[in-house]
């Protein structure tokens, strides 16, 4: 497929930009496999789910489906404005989508597809994803870019391994695939997030006047390694008291660059305050794996639900909405229902790791399930209809490579 098909069969809207069926179609089916992973725990259907088992299932599907089609989206959308490549839109983006449904039907084949062609479907998105921009990225002045090719690769090896391990009876190692899909997605989220999360908080500065935020080169590459030291130590079960380092390694660096963007003073710009929020929950999920590795108090999977919801679930809503905003045309400024949306989730965060530590009850995860539920619908019901309707004019907005993903 061509981009001149962008003309003909696929000139409507939502072939514009990789963000609009990705986003589209990736929140509505991680709002679906959340309904039923609610329905099924608690007992009000009885339905025979792929993938071995529900948390198998449930794991790799917002991992791989509902994540990966978001930070496929998100990656695809960016770098334009990054690096300067061009854009995949048109018959290429629909070929791209077209992988992605392949992959989930492929799943749901209820073993009329043989399982290497599963697992070949449904790692295709990243590895053609990576095929269409790694020589745009080869040929880009900035070569740093080229580190978003890693976090394509782990997302496809994760979800090969995933497959493969199910394929020789071993959920362990499969789970192990799914680590490593969330670790490709955590790298996306605290690499680029971080990023755009201080030339954002600088814009703001600048436009009220404030201090002027700079960049420190130097402790952005420290924060990669810490994030490297990390993932290393989540994937590869290191000793106790390395990981443990590896992790408190990461939070004091992660805090340092928090610091230099002087959250107290944006607390009135909504869309980047909450990217503030979701460091945090990186910030404390780092110190909970690192405890959980030092002393037998804090359980071992403690940290994972101040990663994934508080964290990965808070920068996704941000960057989400902000991208859905800037690049059809509209006002970056949330409506009341989104900052109830993000609400939603930073409370969610909460109530899981209280859940986590005993505090409440089991009875309480198909709750939070539902609140987690209720916030991305109303992302969906505000901005499901912009992904398919053309944008409006471009508004006068910061400039700058990164003002293209604002």
């Amino acid at each position: 497929m061509s981009e001149q098909s962008a003309s003909g069969m696929f000139s409507a809207p939502l072939w514009d930009s990789p963000f609009r069926p990705f986003y589209l179609l990736g929140v509505l089916y991680g709002l679906g496999v959340m309904g039923v992973w609610v329905l099924v725990t608690v007992g009000a259907v009885d339905i025979s789910l792929p993938l071995s088992s529900l948390s198998l299932w449930h794991g790799h599907e917002m991992v791989f489906g509902f994540s990966g089609a978001v930070v496929a989206g998100f990656i695809l959308t960016a770098l334009p404005g990054w690096a300067g490549t061009v854009e995949i839109r048109g018959g290429r983006l629909a070929f791209l989508v077209l992988l992605w449904l392949l992959g989930r039907l492929a799943v749901y084949s209820g073993g009329l597809v043989p399982p290497y062609m599963v697992m070949l479907l449904d790692s295709s998105l990243y590895f053609a994803a990576t095929l269409m921009v790694l020589p745009g990225l080869l040929a880009a002045e900035n070569k740093l870019y080229l580190a978003l090719i890693p976090i394509l690769l782990m997302l496809c090896l994760g979800n090969v391994i995933f497959h493969v391990s199910l394929m020789d009876g071993d959920p362990v190692r499969a789970s192990w695939g799914i680590e490593i899909g969330l670790m490709a997605i955590a790298a996306k989220f605290i690499l680029a997030g971080g990023f755009l999360a201080a030339t954002f908080t600088g814009n703001a500065l600048r436009q009220k006047g404030g201090p002027e935020l700079t960049i420190s080169p130097l402790l952005e590459y420290i924060s990669a390694l810490s994030l490297v030291l990390f993932i290393w130590a989540v994937l590869f079960d290191l000793p106790g008291g390395l990981a443990g380092s590896f992790a408190f390694f990461m939070a004091v660096v992660q805090t340092v660059r928090l610091v230099r963007w002087r959250t107290w003073l944006i607390l009135d710009a909504p869309l980047v305050l909450i990217m503030h929020l979701a460091y945090i929950w990186f910030i404390v999920a780092a110190v909970l794996f690192g405890l959980s590795r030092f002393s037998n108090t804090v359980g071992p999977h403690v940290w994972l639900h101040a990663f994934t919801v508080g964290a990965l679930s808070l920068m996704m809503l941000s960057l989400i909405t902000r991208v859905a905003l800037r690049h059809t045309g509209r006002s970056l400024v949330p409506s009341k229902a989104m900052l109830l949306s993000f609400a939603l989730v930073f409370g969610v965060a909460f109530l899981r790791e209280m859940i986590a530590w005993g505090l409440l009850p089991m009875d309480w995860l198909p709750i939070t399930a539902v609140i987690w539920w209720l916030a991305f619908a109303l992302y969906f019901g505000l901005h499901g209809l912009l992904m398919i309707r053309p944008s409006l004019p471009k508004r006068p907005g910061p400039k700058g490579r990164a003002a293209e993903v604002s």
